[in-house]
């Protein structure tokens, strides 16, 4: 599968995997500045999301797929992998399987275990978006406001509408696929998966994503790890805290 990606800035290559419902849209002011700093950002679109191919296969092991042939179709190598939440496990699962490619992995917000199923309302409400004929974006945020309450949230999720040629809007996400392999996103890395390389997890203030009790199993997966935890942030780290994110992730990677 060729997945859909925008280049910014030369240097080290740094490859953004963003989270579950995302595109690499959502990273857009943040390559800028990485590009700034010297490196040569690939802002990914994983499979089904954003501009890359719909397909009926969604795990972790195909994705990380993706990724590697990605690289071969680059040329990437001694490459930095950061990946944001359901982005973050696909990280984690090519760093455990092609270890030789990359310099540094950042995880943001995710862990190497499992998460049980926590995104029906999401699911459900895209879903009465996909069967409504939607003309305009107002219309499509009164029916996310039915069941999601957070404006944030919300904002996130229109960023996946679409005009098509007819002037209705779409979907860019294939969600028959997500509420089919919702059991899929929360997968855990499997126990014999471990990557020795350098590895930064990167947790919100205000998130329950990763917590103390996952530092035994992070350690297990993950020899050369450290934690930080960014102030003033949630589960969207890059996107509500950028500047302390930014500072962190180039300390780490320089």
């Amino acid at each position: 599968m060729k997945l859909h990606s925008q280049i910014t800035g030369k240097g080290h290559p740094l490859i953004i995997l963003h989270g579950f419902l995302g595109m690499g849209d959502n990273w857009k002011t943040l390559s800028k500045a990485y590009a700034k700093s010297g490196y040569e950002v690939h802002l990914i679109d994983l499979r089904n999301h954003g501009k890359s191919p719909h397909s009926d296969d969604f795990n972790y092991a195909v994705m990380a797929d993706d990724i590697y042939k990605y690289f071969n179709d680059k040329s990437l190598k001694n490459a930095i992998l950061i990946g944001h939440s359901m982005g973050g496990k696909v990280a984690m699962f090519f760093a455990c399987q092609y270890p030789e490619l990359l310099s540094h992995l950042i995880v943001v917000d995710i862990a190497p275990r499992y998460y049980a199923p926590h995104h029906d309302d999401i699911l459900e409400s895209l879903k009465t978006l996909q069967q409504t004929h939607l003309t305009s974006r107002k219309e499509a945020e009164n029916i996310l406001k039915e069941k999601i309450d957070n404006n944030g949230v919300r904002m996130f999720l229109l960023k996946n509408l679409k005009r098509e040629n007819n002037n209705t809007l779409s979907l860019k996400p294939n969600i028959d696929v997500f509420t089919n392999n919702k059991e899929n996103i929360g997968q855990a890395l499997p126990e014999d998966f471990t990557y020795e390389g350098k590895t930064l997890f990167i947790k919100g203030e205000h998130s329950n994503y990763i917590s103390n009790v996952d530092n035994k199993l992070i350690n297990s997966h993950f020899s050369n790890n450290k934690i930080e935890t960014i102030s003033k942030a949630g589960h969207w780290v890059h996107a509500e805290n950028p500047q302390a994110f930014l500072r962190k992730t180039l300390d780490f990677i320089s």
